[in-house]
């Protein structure tokens, strides 16, 4: 089955989402950790894009599937880490990175990574 997201589309969603993670502390008013993670999140996706091998990148050292299998170790994580850093009573902050969860899987299932 041929996959709808290329790598340039893939890396414009990369962009998008570093956009929206970093802005989402001030937005949502996170908590402190929250916040902390939310950067964290945002400057990490920031630097995997701007080194993997597809079209908007800067240096092209990270091959685009080992880019897959990072986003999808790090969208394993999401769900348990408002709980384990303490903020899943904060539900704008807790509901984010739910829903970054998400997005992260659906972009994973819908890319085509050869």
């Amino acid at each position: 089955m041929q996959k709808p997201i290329s790598p340039r589309a893939h890396g414009v969603l990369d962009y998008a989402t570093v956009a929206v993670t970093a802005a989402a502390p001030r937005l949502l008013d996170f908590p402190a950790p929250a916040a902390r993670l939310a950067y964290a999140l945002a400057g990490s996706y920031l630097g995997l894009s701007l080194l993997t091998d597809y079209p908007l990148a800067a240096r092209r050292a990270i091959p685009f599937p080992a880019h897959g299998a990072a986003e999808g170790a790090i969208g394993l994580a999401l769900p348990a880490l408002p709980h384990a850093l303490g903020f899943a009573d904060h539900r704008p902050a807790r509901n984010f990175f739910i829903a970054l969860t998400a997005v992260t899987a659906v972009v994973a299932a819908l890319t085509d990574w050869r």
